[in-house]
């Protein structure tokens, strides 16, 4: 069995495309963990979605074996997604470290996200290890990345290490500083067992593979277990360690990083922040920081054919095998017909997931307009959860909407202040501080209500930035907002679908536009449609798409005109009776219009 000694535990902070799963491999290669024949760009990224969008999106751990100076070191190695949706997931994976690489990218200096990580980990009291990546690309501003970072963590010049992970410049330096700096693992294997769950993945064959760290204690395969937050009881059918592959083992120790396979076939068993205990012997308490993870957006997902519902639902129950975090319940639309309401993470979260789709399960769908989730109070004082806007009480009842509020961060160049400033302002937001990191990167934070981000805000941001500004937020609580559901009635008919929870100020002009839109994309018929936005009763905009119409007078040619009013009443008689049973169809790209109503 390893001494405690020989362990080192880190994760790898970065901003998305900075160059974390091209370091993870260098490592890898570095401490002979892969070999050439095994060796392809960005190992520890499985989907193909991750390599080709070049972010991490499920965090991986993996262990290695390292010589130094005649002693041999076992690292682990436990990698993190890079985006503000897994935040959660992120915070996990930190809490099983003692150290961390901080890699920050030579050519576009500090970014938000990775401030936002940086402050997790040094909660965690994590020992901080600086790095200036991609020091051989010709626009590497080396010496103005470092004094940003000195700036950031107070270090001294001498500890930053220069390397190139495209390269290997400096993977040696890096794997002396995890051994010198990162301190060995505290906890002791004669104490009861406590270990922390950070992810877990789903194995068609074995089930729910739970991945943890070991604090205190022994975990053996045959061991009765507890996860102390969910209270469920299993055997420990078989534990090992997170090589390239899986490698069984009898025993895990305190200080080590591995699985466990309890037979588990369904994800929701098995939490991230779940604490491990042993039945036989134990621990006191949980390991702090456990939470369910929250959905914060919301969309309807429904089949393009109707027919394709069970098959939709299949997909989505084994995505969620692999995604514990995903979220849905059926749904039926008066449009759409029969669909699924879906909670995620965030909005790349749904655009993974929409893809995934199309992809593994070749599942072509409509995504409803996304919503966030609100508190609706009653005058009675009931608290209602509104998921989709068509939950919402009958105004007359209503007290008042509560909206998830965030706290954002934009870190950009000075020159693009005033652009940001007014795009945050339009979006409801609140300045709360400006900071110069430098001289040439000004931190930014705003108080705004989340819905406002869930449109167009990033790609609005990355525009009036020209690519420099970065964007990390965090949910900080609820508060009362002057909302309204925005409904759209074709022919007096509510499109359920179409339906919106908006900001008042903004209502006139959202269905003003939206109507505008869609006379534009519904095609002409045989009777007149109206195309109308409500608030409640209230018709706050109207477009009118004429109908197709034939020309029944033109067998009249000269005689009485009352012959020609009499042709053209019955005319306008069939037309009335027609827009009683007739049905207006509504095109796909009416609901994917919505989302690019501001283009």
């Amino acid at each position: 069995m390893p001494a405690m000694e020989q362990f080192r535990n880190f994760c790898i902070i970065a901003h998305i495309d900075h160059g974390k799963s091209t370091l993870a491999d260098r490592l890898l290669e570095a401490t002979h963990t892969i070999t050439e024949r095994d060796s392809k760009a960005q190992v520890l990224d499985d989907m193909d979605l991750e390599r080709e969008r070049g972010i991490t999106i499920k965090s991986h751990a993996i262990q290695m074996n390292y010589e130094l100076n005649g002693n041999h070191y076992i690292l682990n190695l436990i990698d993190t997604p890079g985006h503000v949706d897994f935040s959660y997931e992120v915070s996990r994976s930190i809490a099983a470290c003692e150290g961390a690489l901080l890699l920050v990218d030579a050519t576009q200096g500090i970014q938000a996200q990775t401030i936002s990580n940086l402050y997790l980990a040094i909660e965690n009291d994590l020992e901080i290890i600086p790095i200036v990546n991609k020091v051989d690309m010709p626009g590497a501003m080396i010496e103005e990345v470092q004094d940003q970072i000195i700036d950031l963590i107070g270090c001294e010049r001498e500890s930053i290490i220069s390397a190139s992970g495209k390269t290997g410049i400096g993977v040696n330096d890096i794997l002396e500083a995890i051994i010198d700096r990162i301190p060995v693992p505290k906890g002791s294997p004669n104490d009861p067992l406590q270990a922390l769950i950070f992810d877990s993945v789903f194995n068609q064959y074995r089930g729910v593979i739970a991945y943890f760290r070991v604090f205190n204690g022994l975990m053996r395969s045959g061991d009765k277990i507890q996860f102390m937050n969910t209270g469920e009881e299993y055997v420990a059918e078989e534990v090992g360690i997170l090589g390239l592959k899986p490698e069984k083992k009898k025993e895990l120790s305190a200080g080590n990083v591995g699985y466990v396979i309890t037979g588990v076939k369904n994800s929701k068993e098995i939490k991230v922040g779940d604490t491990i205990t042993s039945l036989a012997k134990p621990c006191q308490k949980a390991i702090q920081g456990f939470e369910d993870v929250k959905p914060m957006v919301f969309a309807g997902i429904y089949p393009i054919d109707t027919d394709d519902y069970e098959d939709l639902r299949d997909s989505l129950e084994k995505l969620q095998l692999n995604d514990a975090s995903l979220v849905y319940e059926p749904e039926t639309s008066l449009a759409l017909g029969f669909g699924f309401r879906c909670g995620f993470l965030g909005l790349l979260h749904l655009e993974i997931i929409q893809e995934r789709l199309e992809r593994e399960f070749d599942m072509s769908v409509i995504t409803t307009v996304p919503q966030v989730s609100y508190f609706a109070f009653t005058k009675k004082g009931e608290e209602i959860m509104i998921n989709n806007p068509s939950d919402l009480p009958p105004p007359e009842t209503l007290d008042r909407i509560e909206e998830p509020i965030i706290k954002a961060q934009v870190i950009s160049k000075p020159e693009f202040i005033g652009n940001i400033m007014n795009l945050c302002i339009e979006k409801r937001g609140i300045l709360k501080n400006q900071v110069y990191l430098t001289e040439s990167r000004v931190e930014l934070t705003f108080e705004m209500p989340l819905t406002e981000i869930v449109f167009d805000f990033y790609d609005k941001l990355k525009s009036i930035s020209k690519g420099y500004a970065s964007f990390d937020y965090h949910g900080i609580g609820y508060l009362p907002g002057h909302l309204v559901k925005l409904d759209i009635k074709l022919n007096g008919e509510t499109v359920d679908a179409l339906s919106a929870m908006i900001h008042r100020d903004k209502a006139y002009d959202f269905g003003k536009r939206l109507c505008q839109k869609l006379k534009e994309l519904i095609p002409r018929q045989q009777f007149m449609i109206a195309i109308q936005a409500a608030i409640g009763s209230k018709i706050i905009s109207r477009e009118t798409i004429s109908a197709l119409r034939k020309d029944v007078t033109s067998k009249c040619y000269g005689g009485d005109i009352t012959r020609k009013r009499k042709l053209l009443e019955k005319q306008k008689k069939g037309k009335k009776k027609m827009r009683q049973f007739g049905k207006v169809e509504v095109p796909q790209k009416a609901f994917l219009a919505v989302l690019k109503l501001n283009e």
